[in-house]
């Protein structure tokens, strides 16, 4: 795999995904030749997954996305098992449309409060 750019997950409208690995990490391959990468980086004190994937993720393959958007909150109050109670805790919702449906893959990540929850789209080069 080559290196990766930082990109809006909105660059997938008008694009036509024919595959996506899920492997702990999700990788949209695109009919064009691109492929972009949906991944947080573990680091020491944090934990950054997917949470849960709502909707059919097959309906995003083969046909145009219409609409993919990233919405962050960290006050989302739905709860959510842990051993403890984190310092800082954030959810990553990512939006997804096409003519067969909707998804939405939701990322939870919780830390000390000193390192990143968030969640990273990159483009792979």
């Amino acid at each position: 795999m080559g290196y990766l750019d930082r990109c809006e997950v909105s660059v997938l409208i008008g694009k036509t995904i024919t595959e996506i690995e899920n492997n702990r990490d999700l990788i949209f391959k695109c009919d064009d030749g691109a492929e972009y990468k949906m991944y947080h980086d573990q680091y020491c004190c944090e934990s950054v997954a997917i949470e849960s994937i709502d909707g059919d993720i097959l309906d995003l393959i083969g046909v145009p996305i219409v609409m993919a958007e990233e919405i962050a909150d960290d006050s989302y109050e739905e709860s959510h098992k842990s051993d403890y109670e984190p310092d800082s805790c954030t959810w990553t919702f990512y939006k997804f449309a096409t003519v067969k449906g909707y998804v939405t893959i939701r990322w939870y990540g919780e830390s000390n409060g000193y390192y990143s929850e968030s969640v990273d789209f990159e483009k792979i080069s």
